[in-house]
C-alpha cells in the first residue's frame, strides 16, 4: 500500500542521513497517515489521511 494521503496527495520526502564521519546514505521521511472512516460523496468509506488534513478539517468523519 502506497504512503500517500488520499485527500491532499502528500507523499514521502527523500534526503540523506549524514553520520559524524560524514558517511552519507539515503533515507525517507514518511507521511503521518491514519486510517479513517469518512464521508466521501455521501457514503462512508475507509481512507488513509494525513494528520494535517484531519486537523485542518478537510475530512468529515463518519
Amino acid at each position: 500500500m502506497a504512503q500517500v494521503c488520499e485527500i491532499c496527495g502528500k507523499k514521502p520526502r527523500f534526503g540523506n542521513t549524514i553520520s559524524h564521519a560524514h558517511n552519507v546514505s539515503r533515507r525517507r521521511w514518511n507521511v503521518n497517515l491514519r486510517p479513517v472512516r469518512a464521508q466521501v460523496k455521501g457514503t462512508t468509506k475507509r481512507i488513509r489521511v494525513c494528520t494535517s488534513c484531519l486537523r485542518s478539517g478537510k475530512v468529515v468523519k463518519a
